[in-house]
């Protein structure tokens, strides 16, 4: 059969790089300690195991499609309008839900140079023109991101803070973007890291969503409420983008498990508050641990910190990484967001975080 005989995708399709994702195994050692993908060393909260007990979950019965039960948890959490948000198989499908919804050939998506894959992925996916705007300091630059906007811009993918840099633009700044941008262009603020910030000046977005029509924000539950395994997501956006993006979605998008864990998540403050502070304990400890080894580490308010490696024969961060690797030690290779020279490490437990670091002393030496 001959190459024009066989099903072939749209046009665009083949050029889309696909997102790997974190490492989760390595070979010859007894235990791996997996520091890749930014998850919760906690684990899920204790209400989720209650909630699953108390329910009976027919599993031959579709889930709700308007996950209500869900819905109405995080306004109680967050003080919203259910009607405002829409739920997700992970935020990742609410990205794609955007861009299937309002870009068209011909448009264009704009994200900043380090800023998450899936972006450049999912705008390629409609069928759009995907366009990177220079980052200044491993930091997403608002005059850049101004100055890149055309009359086919149509979406802003702005994460804040950033994944993989740990980075953030303060509300202010946020703030003097919107205002820039036109009234027809949507800006995706993704607050899946917001849990985690203390800063004075940081704000995720419901605010700017709440007043403006042309906002939103998306969130997670894979990271601080640790549940990547069920993959919950959500956005909070104007009621015209919600309905938009119910036309797309698929009808029973979020499975009867995870719309009943995330109902029970949301509402332990307590459970949220011991991985903030955990996170807070840590992060420091493994910044200053980095940089006693000579290592260069980006200020990070999230739950990761991105370590800068010298090109060094025999320091580089793919020599790290295999050498982590064969101790256990799995890290993130972050060359696809263009920083072949770094490696993300997540905050983990007490001991891994101690051996990872315990490792990278004996690789420095």
């Amino acid at each position: 059969m001959s190459s024009s005989e066989r099903p072939s995708p749209k046009p665009g399709v083949m050029d889309i790089a696909a997102y790997v994702p974190g490492r989760e195994t390595a070979h010859g050692v007894a235990k791996v300690y997996k520091l890749s993908s930014n998850e919760s060393p906690l684990g899920p909260s204790p209400l989720v195991t209650e909630a699953f007990a108390a329910r009976n979950v027919d599993l031959a019965t579709y889930p709700d499609g308007s996950a209500h039960e869900l819905r109405e948890a995080i306004s109680r959490a967050y003080g919203l309008n259910p009607g405002n948000i829409l739920c997700g198989n992970g935020s990742d499908e609410l990205l794609g839900l955007l861009c299937q919804t309002y870009l068209a050939p011909g448009d264009e998506g704009l994200f900043t140079e380090h800023g998450f894959l899936v972006y450049k992925i999912q705008i390629m996916a409609a069928g759009a023109t995907p366009v990177s705007v220079p980052d200044t300091d491993l930091t997403a630059n608002v005059d850049a991101i101004l100055d890149a906007v055309t009359r086919k811009t149509k979406i802003v993918f702005l994460a804040n803070p950033n994944n993989p840099t740990g980075t953030y633009i303060p509300v202010s700044e946020v703030r003097r973007l919107h205002a820039g941008l036109p009234a027809h262009v949507i800006l995706v603020l993704d607050a899946a890291y917001a849990e985690y910030v203390r800063r004075n000046d940081y704000e995720a977005g419901i605010e700017l969503v709440s007043a403006n029509s042309n906002v939103v924000m998306t969130r997670t539950f894979s990271k601080i409420h640790g549940l990547a395994g069920l993959r919950i997501g959500w956005m909070y956006a104007n009621g015209a983008i919600i309905d938009a993006c119910n036309r797309v979605r698929g009808p029973f998008n979020v499975n009867a498990l995870a719309l009943i864990a995330g109902a029970a998540a949301i509402g332990d403050r307590a459970h949220v508050e011991r991985a903030v502070e955990h996170n807070e304990a840590w992060l420091g400890r493994v910044c200053e641990a980095l940089e006693a080894l000579g290592l260069k580490v980006t200020p990070s308010v999230g739950n990761f910190v991105l370590i800068h490696f010298p090109k060094t024969a025999g320091k580089t961060a793919a020599e790290a990484d295999e050498y982590l690797s064969s101790r256990g030690y799995i890290l993130r290779r972050v060359a696809g967001y263009g920083l072949p020279d770094a490696l993300r490490m997540t905050i983990g437990s007490e001991e891994a975080n101690l051996g990872a670091l315990e490792a990278l002393k004996e690789f420095m030496a």
